[in-house]
């Protein structure tokens, strides 16, 4: 059975790797400075080992993402993944204001609360962004990072932090109709991929919770992580940087800066993958974490 905090569409998955984790997902009532009322946060949790990897999803995405990923990583370390605050499956609250700066606390009381120890942290996209920020914050509790073709040299537009009704319902509407269209698009053509409206089925499915436009709303006019390109010089972490080629989203020459960067960094390109390494080569991304923490002797 899927627990009960999920939308009911998630009865329409069908493929039995994404049913098995979903009906992984757990849920912890999280104290934090934030509101006067616990904020219910979704995380998934497997495998075991000394130093834990703590995996962080992209804009407007969840957990999902690392369907594919978080097992493979969790057959040789202890893996976490969790929903960041007003993302994902983890509960919005309207008194919450959401921001990179509401994201870190959240996320700082995620990791006392269930984790507790030196953590390896996996930043995808924004989530990358969120993990840079994170270690620069609080270097006494990350290891290592790794990052997914992230955010942090591309941010997002100016003019998103000036988005004004109705205007900004409709560029977060723009998000939920693009992902309509795709799925109604997959449906009519013939010998489509299964695995396509599998991934799109994910990537809607949160969509669904309650308050999702608000929050969505709340972070985009906040402009996102716009302040960290002068700070990433700072991180003194080893640091994997995993970079699809065929990104149509953010410029090959970003990783590049990454790499020029961080003192203590590695750079692989992986071929004829785009965006999302962590759904597109899955295998390939965790032979390369894994390698790389090898390597750190975690």
């Amino acid at each position: 059975m899927f627990p009960n905090f999920l939308p009911l569409q998630v009865n329409q998955l069908t493929d039995p790797e994404a049913i098995a984790f979903v009906q992984s997902i757990e849920k912890v009532s999280l104290a934090t400075s934030l509101s006067d009322q616990p904020v219910p946060t979704t995380y998934i949790q497997k495998g075991y080992g000394v130093t834990p990897i703590l995996l962080l999803h992209g804009f407007d995405s969840s957990i999902l993402e690392f369907r594919l990923l978080l097992p493979l990583l969790a057959a040789q370390n202890e893996t976490w993944a969790v929903d960041l605050l007003g993302f994902g499956f983890t509960q919005r609250q309207k008194q919450i204001n959401y921001s990179p700066a509401t994201i870190k606390i959240h996320l700082y009381n995620f990791w006392k609360t269930l984790i507790n120890r030196p953590i390896v942290l996996v930043g995808a996209s924004m989530g990358g962004a969120t993990a840079i920020d994170f270690t620069l914050t609080y270097p006494q509790i990350v290891k290592s990072l790794v990052l997914i073709n992230s955010l942090g040299y591309t941010s997002s537009p100016a003019f998103s932090k000036y988005l004004f009704p109705p205007f900004d319902f409709l560029a977060v509407e723009y998000l939920r109709q693009r992902h309509i269209l795709a799925l109604n698009l997959c449906s009519v053509l013939p010998n489509f991929d299964p695995k396509i409206v599998l991934a799109i089925q994910c990537a809607m499915l949160h969509q669904q919770m309650p308050l999702w436009y608000d929050a969505m709303i709340d972070y985009v006019k906040t402009g996102g992580y716009t302040n960290l390109a002068d700070r990433i010089a700072k991180i003194d972490k080893s640091t994997l940087i995993l970079w699809g080629e065929a990104d149509d989203m953010l410029p090959l020459g970003d990783a590049e800066k990454f790499q020029r960067s961080i003192a203590n960094s590695q750079l692989i390109k992986l071929k004829n993958c785009g965006h999302a390494p962590q759904i597109e080569q899955p295998q390939i991304t965790s032979q390369h974490i894994l390698q790389f923490l090898n390597k750190c002797n975690f």
